[in-house]
């Protein structure tokens, strides 16, 4: 049994002036942290720049990166990537995940929002930055083996773990779940880019890709950095109190959504009745919430309506 639907907050109370209000200030919280401070520079470089695109408003890619849904399938993936110890090696050595982490969601987003609705252009030079980076991350692991960020074996963990919690989420939490048919074509479109950053024979349907993830089972292991990520994630996130309980909400999602084999080795228990009438609940909540701040009108839309 699915948990109960939660009521979206009705459009008419944009109409109150105070509610209207911390609408957007909610709203410039979000874009401020996960885009960072110059947000609104960002977006208008991405939106508005003109040129080809690889994607367009009716690709299902730009349905997917555009909800709200993303926020939970972020910290998923983070969650599953953590589980094999060469990609994890590089991120507690190179991320700075900890001391830095709003900078490093920052640029992935960036990366996320460039990659999926701004110019070809565009595009390509920041996977371009992103290569570059990945040939200066190189380490040895605790366990003694050397890793690169560049192996196209690890990209390819990385992008299997980000596509697939990016459509969990966005099919649990999403606007509107995608048919069978869009949910392969998601995976596909996933692949232009994933493709284009070293990746070597992404899957292009969701069969292809529970495959792919499934191969990479015998490499996973439970390390004492997976352990300290998942509990940095999920317990001390680095957020003012009044923040840290929309943040629960996501959290328990993208922990209720997690697959079962993962839950051992990175010491989460599985509690079914809870996650789904505590977890999957705070979960939609949040992201509603999200997403209806989200979609506030830009500041000077009510003088542009009112001049009109």
């Amino acid at each position: 049994m699915s948990p109960p639907s939660l009521p979206r907050p009705p459009a008419a109370l944009d109409a109150v002036p105070l509610v209207s209000s911390a609408r957007r200030t909610l709203a410039s919280s979000l874009r401020s942290r996960v885009a960072g401070d110059d947000a609104a520079e960002r977006a208008r470089v991405i939106w508005d720049s003109p040129g080809e695109r690889w994607f367009t408003p009716d690709d299902v890619i730009w349905r997917v990166h555009a909800d709200a849904s993303m926020f939970v399938g972020g910290i998923r993936a983070l969650l599953v990537q953590s589980l094999h110890p060469l990609a994890m090696a590089g991120v507690a050595a190179h991320s700075g995940y900890k001391g830095d982490p709003w900078g490093r969601l920052q640029r992935t987003s960036t990366f996320l929002a460039t990659t999926t609705f701004g110019t070809v252009e565009h595009a390509e030079a920041i996977i371009a930055r992103v290569r570059a980076i990945h040939e200066r991350v190189r380490g040895t692991a605790p366990d003694g083996r050397p890793y690169a960020a560049s192996d196209p074996h690890l990209l390819r963990w990385v992008h299997l773990t980000e596509v697939d919690s990016f459509l969990v989420a966005y099919q649990r939490f999403g606007a509107a779940p995608l048919t069978a048919a869009e949910a392969d074509r998601y995976v596909a479109q996933a692949s232009v880019v994933a493709t284009r950053l070293g990746v070597l024979d992404p899957p292009m349907t969701v069969a292809g890709l529970e495959a792919a993830l499934e191969s990479y089972r015998p490499e996973l292991a439970s390390t004492p950095a997976a352990r300290e990520a998942a509990r940095f994630l999920l317990l001390t996130p680095p957020l003012p109190l009044p923040a840290r309980a929309g943040y629960a909400g996501l959290a328990a999602a993208a922990v209720a959504t997690l697959p079962r084999w993962s839950r051992v080795p990175l010491r989460l228990p599985w509690l079914p009745v809870s996650e789904r009438l505590v977890g999957l609940p705070a979960g939609s909540a949040a992201t509603r919430l999200i997403r209806w701040a989200m979609t506030a009108p830009p500041a000077d839309e009510p003088e542009r309506q009112r001049a009109g």
